[in-house]
């Protein structure tokens, strides 16, 4: 059974910073594919970010490129995500999920049940 078990969210004022973990079991990480995705309150899940399985090619939605970075740890089965100079519009509950490509396009599968960012002053 596929577990990822997010954590580091909280509350920082804008122009801060938070490092988000996800901790994975269940299922042999290093063979998928991982993503990031978010859910702002009334709107759609948006994709944040993907890395390939051996962190070769990345992925960002330009929303966030330039400050979210996206890294993994195949040996600790770890995915982690730097976040960067915040703005209020990356408030959201932010889910670790593993990630399915095809023809150059990634969509999220299974995910954790998610960690609430906050970004107010």
């Amino acid at each position: 059974e596929v577990q990822l078990v997010e954590s580091g969210g909280g509350l920082v004022q804008p122009g801060g910073s938070l490092r988000l973990s996800c901790a994975a079991s269940g299922f042999t990480f290093s063979d998928h594919e991982m993503s990031w995705v978010r859910q702002a309150p009334g709107k759609g899940l948006e994709r944040v970010s993907f890395i390939e399985r051996g962190s070769h090619t990345t992925w960002y939605a330009n929303s966030v490129k330039g400050r979210f970075a996206i890294s993994r740890d195949n040996a600790k089965k770890t995915l982690s995500l730097q976040m960067n100079s915040l703005k209020t519009e990356d408030t959201a509950v932010y889910y670790c999920a593993t990630a399915i490509t095809s023809g150059g396009i990634w969509w999220p599968d299974q995910r954790g049940q998610g960690t609430q960012v906050t970004v107010s002053s």
